[in-house]
């Protein structure tokens, strides 16, 4: 269900003038919920921000990622889809109480 939500934010908001895809919105969000750590790549010409790993993630941490996407979403006019709408609904669910 996270993809279902990234996947509705990566076709309807554009970035700073660039459309990312769902993969690169994972990384965004997790890494400005767990604050990142930037380190250079390993060509030296550049960095890569490494974020957590969601399958790593408690339940509570899991609906605080749902919660951003949700809010960050809802503030940029996100359509939902039936998909991404479920997973909203499990975390207004379950979320709390975990």
């Amino acid at each position: 269900k996270l993809w279902a939500c990234l996947g509705d934010v990566s076709r309807q908001v554009n970035w700073h003038g660039r459309w990312l895809d769902a993969e690169s919105w994972k990384c965004v969000f997790t890494a400005a919920l767990k604050q990142q750590d930037v380190v250079p790549n390993l060509a030296g010409n550049g960095f890569v921000v490494i974020g957590q790993s969601t399958s790593r993630m408690r339940v509570s941490e899991f609906a605080e990622l749902l919660e951003l996407i949700q809010a960050f979403g809802t503030e940029r006019g996100v359509k939902w889809s039936d998909e991404a709408r479920l997973a909203l609904e499990w975390k207004a669910r379950f979320g709390d109480a975990a």
